[in-house]
């Protein structure tokens, strides 16, 4: 009885788990890059990612442009500034204020920054997500 309650566990533990996302996975309008750069939090103006709540946006990095989220000092999110929902063009890259995120289209899609999730507009993608990785005072994003 105790090895079919802790295979049913398991069962049902890796069958909650989806190896790919459609959502951030398989979006036709934003390619997959290589990159990867680092930020040094001792040095002006990325010294603002110490603090937890603060963001820190560049457009030299990605697509469009790469903003980069402290949630905790621990926790950090890093996402793409092309709106998914849209190919890249010249209305395509998003400005951020607080912790959204808008397209300059005329559909003004709104991303969370912190989730990726679409606040408002039409699009059925959210965000592409980019890893990071924080190793002292310095903070690695990459694809």
């Amino acid at each position: 009885m105790k090895k079919r309650l802790i295979l049913l566990l398991f069962s049902i533990f890796f069958s909650a788990c989806s190896p790919n996302d459609d959502n951030s996975h398989n979006n036709p309008n934003l390619i997959n890059l290589n990159f990867s750069f680092q930020l040094n939090l001792k040095f002006q103006p990325n010294n603002q990612l110490t603090f937890p709540g603060n963001s820190f946006v560049t457009y030299r990095e990605g697509i469009r442009g790469v903003v980069i989220y402290n949630i905790n000092n621990t926790q950090y999110t890093a996402f793409e500034l092309s709106d998914p929902n849209h190919p890249p063009n010249n209305c395509s890259a998003m400005t951020v204020e607080g912790v959204v995120a808008t397209c300059n289209c005329e559909d003004a899609n709104a991303y969370n920054i912190i989730t990726g999730e679409l606040l408002e507009g039409d699009g059925k993608y959210s965000m592409k997500p980019y890893r990071i990785e924080r190793r002292g005072n310095n903070i690695e994003v990459y694809n």
